[in-house]
C-alpha cells in the first residue's frame, strides 16, 4: 500500500485537518488509485451486483470522507483504515437496502483471508461478518479494528500496529484471536474474544 510521497500524503492530512482546501484537492489525486483498490478489494470480497460500481463506491466514500466535520488524520495508514471502513458502511447499506425482502436467499458471501482453520474456506454474508464485527467492537474494540484493518483496509501487521500505537506481535495475536471469535459467532458460538473453551 505504499504509493509515493507517503510523507507528503501525511503532510496533506495534516493541512487538510487544519482546513487547507488545497491541501484536500491535491491529496485525493494522490490517494485516488489506493481508495480505488480498497473498493475493488471491497467488491470483490463481496462479488456486488454489477450495478454498484467501484467508481460510484470510491466517490461516495470521497463525500463521506470530506463531509467529516473536523477531520483529525495521524497519518496515511489511519486515512486508509476510516476510509477502508466507511467503504464497508456503504457496502452494508447498499445491500441492506437491496435485501432486505430476501435476506438469505442467494446473497453472496465473503471470504476471510489468512484465516486461522475453516475460516478462511467457509464463506460469510457480509451482513452477517458486519453483526459480528460490531458485537466484537462491543467486547474488544482493538480486536474489531484490527479486522477492520487487516481485512477491509488491507493493511499489513506492521501498519495495523503503527495505526493502533500497539505492538506487532500483539496484532499478530489479536488479529488469530479476533478471527477464532468470529468463526465461533458466525458458527452459533457466543464465547468471548480471545476465549478458547
Amino acid at each position: 500500500m505504499e504509493e509515493p510521497g507517503t510523507q507528503d500524503v501525511t503532510l496533506l492530512l495534516r493541512k487538510w485537518s487544519t482546513g487547507d482546501r488545497e491541501a484536500l484537492d491535491r491529496l485525493i489525486e494522490i490517494v485516488y488509485p489506493e481508495l480505488h483498490r480498497i473498493a475493488m478489494r471491497h467488491l470483490r470480497q463481496e462479488r456486488a451486483d454489477p450495478t454498484l460500481q467501484c467508481t460510484a463506491l470510491v466517490h461516495e466514500a470521497y463525500l463521506r470522507l470530506v463531509g467529516k466535520e473536523e477531520p483529525q488524520w495521524s497519518d496515511r495508514s489511519h486515512f486508509y483504515a476510516v476510509a477502508s471502513r466507511i467503504i464497508r458502511g456503504i457496502l452494508v447499506d447498499y445491500r441492506r437496502a437491496r435485501g432486505a425482502a430476501k435476506r438469505g436467499g442467494g446473497e453472496e458471501k465473503v471470504h476471510l483471508e489468512e484465516a486461522a482453520g475453516p475460516l478462511g474456506q467457509d464463506p460469510v454474508d457480509l451482513l452477517d461478518l458486519d453483526a459480528a464485527l460490531t458485537e466484537l467492537s462491543q467486547l474488544d474494540p482493538q480486536q474489531a479494528s484490527i479486522v477492520e484493518m487487516r481485512f477491509f483496509a488491507g493493511l499489513g501487521v506492521e501498519e495495523t500496529a503503527h495505526v493502533l500505537g500497539i505492538s506487532p506481535a500483539t496484532v499478530k495475536r489479536d488479529w488469530v484471536l479476533a478471527k477464532t471469535w468470529i468463526h465461533r459467532r458466525l458458527s452459533g458460538g457466543r464465547d468471548g474474544p480471545g476465549q478458547q473453551g
